[in-house]
């Protein structure tokens, strides 16, 4: 990436503002809602695989959405044609949702001069030999560490989203939103059976620190030691068994089967599981979940969403009981509650809808070692891989990559192939542990939505749930 472009200012430029003003004025006559927005993309990827750089890729573009709403349907036109002429057509596409108009403007969102990460091209003065450099080194070192490696592959990517929503009164935000990860994958070899595993994470950062040896080097060790684990597992069991989640990224399971059923829009339909459950107990006593987008430098966290609102730290569920959702604009006037900065989209070309942020469950008291050994017949999950979900009942299907068998309290061998098959509001109401080791996971979540995907963070403590089925091998 280049660290020498100057800032995105659109409407200083290509969309001079008081044209696209006057435009975005006309288009929104008469609607509830309504804004601009433009973004420049940038980001830049690389893979090491085989002993070999194996990809590279540059990307960089830029384009504009028009947005107009009235009541429950919205009318979205995009371009990459950077022009009051182009911005005129999609207008006329995005009127057509207002229709003979009797809207009621909705105020803009509130300003906010918080900064929650730099706005500055992430990996600014670094290089391009300096990352292949670096991917070289970590499949060097991966392999150095055990003579059972036979594979590696390295990946660093980064990247600058820069945003600017302008809306029907005039208000112009802007958001500049830096995005690095770097990942190592091994692959171990021993009597002729293979096993892998992986480690990475980065979040709204620097790359510098990224790429500093004492950070590559905890991951690819990481990933080595799940390699190995997985190379001494057995079998998973199978049946209804007790389950303690690990914390950290193990919070991916909260995020799917219950935060998908806190998003605005699925309650205001009435398909969520959770829908007219306002109030009502939902969980075990003592859980409280949290989308928060507020934390610093997170990969899930936004200063505004894509509507121009400031993130916020929503309580979803409190002590049990469910106290709130997650909100755009659109959904949260038609519910008649005031929107949470979740209104997200995963670019230009696509409108917002409500998003997770950083949805983490709060840790509770007990000792983690305590929860794992209050486990009759069970299994310890610590790592995950992918998982389903089907919103309208909460029903998921997730596959273990770190698990181990617990009887009596005794944490025994590794287990493999095992799934957790259960449903989220049960899963809620099972609960009968939280350890006091609430971490977040370290910032490689991509959340899937209606075919567009964002960047999200997840976190929880040691979970303790009586009663999930695991799919795995019959005894």
């Amino acid at each position: 990436m280049s660290d020498t472009a100057a800032p995105f200012r659109p409407f200083e430029d290509t969309l001079p503002l008081d044209d696209a003003l006057r435009v975005l004025q006309d288009a929104t006559n008469g609607a509830d809602d309504g804004e601009i927005f433009a973004e420049r993309r940038q980001s830049e990827a690389l893979t090491f695989d085989d002993g070999r750089l194996k990809t590279a890729s540059h990307d960089m573009g830029e384009g504009f959405g028009l947005r107009a709403v009235r009541g429950e349907v919205a009318g979205y036109a995009h371009s990459t044609e950077m022009s009051i002429a182009s911005l005129r057509r999609a207008a006329e596409t995005a009127r057509l949702a207002v229709g003979a108009g009797g809207g009621t403007l909705a105020d803009a969102p509130r300003a906010t001069n918080r900064k929650l990460y730099s706005g500055e091209a992430p990996d600014a003065g670094i290089p391009f030999p300096v990352k292949v450099e670096t991917l070289s080194e970590i499949d060097a070192y991966a392999r150095r560490l055990d003579r059972r490696v036979v594979q590696v592959t390295a990946s660093l990517a980064a990247g600058l989203q820069e945003v600017s929503i302008l809306r029907p009164d005039g208000t112009l935000t802007v958001d500049s939103r830096p995005m690095t990860r770097v990942n190592v994958s091994v692959i171990v070899e021993e009597n002729g059976r293979r096993e892998g595993g992986s480690a990475g994470g980065g979040g709204r950062v620097a790359l510098d620190g990224l790429i500093e040896p004492a950070d590559w080097q905890a991951k690819a060790q990481e990933a080595l030691r799940i390699a190995l684990v997985n190379l001494g597992a057995e079998p998973a069991p199978a049946g209804i068994m007790e389950i303690a989640l690990g914390p950290g990224w193990p919070g991916i399971l909260l995020h799917e089967a219950v935060g998908h059923g806190l998003e605005g829009d699925f309650n205001r339909k009435g398909t969520s599981a959770f829908a007219g459950l306002m109030g009502q107990q939902v969980a075990a006593k003592g859980v409280t979940v949290v989308d928060d987008g507020t934390i610093p430098d997170r990969r899930g966290s936004i200063t505004v969403d894509d509507e121009g609102t400031p993130s916020n730290r929503t309580v979803l569920i409190e002590d049990g009981v469910l106290t709130g959702f997650m909100q755009d604009r659109q959904n949260a006037r038609l519910m008649g509650v005031e929107p949470t900065g979740n209104g997200r989209r995963q670019s230009y070309a696509h409108p917002p809808m409500p998003r997770m942020t950083n949805t983490v469950m709060l840790g509770g008291d007990a000792n983690p070692g305590d929860l794992v050994a209050d486990i009759k017949d069970g299994i310890w999950a610590v790592g995950f891989g992918g998982g389903q979900v089907d919103i309208t009942n909460g029903k998921f299907v997730f596959s273990c990559t770190e698990a181990y068998r617990v009887k009596n309290g005794k944490v025994g061998a590794p287990v493999k192939g095992a799934t957790l098959i259960g449903d989220g509001p049960t899963s809620l109401m099972k609960i009968r542990g939280l350890g006091n080791d609430m971490a977040l996971d370290p910032g490689m979540g991509n959340c899937g939505k209606q075919g567009q995907w964002v960047p999200v963070g997840v976190g929880q403590p040691t979970v303790l749930i009586d009663g999930l089925t695991v799919g795995g091998s019959a005894a």
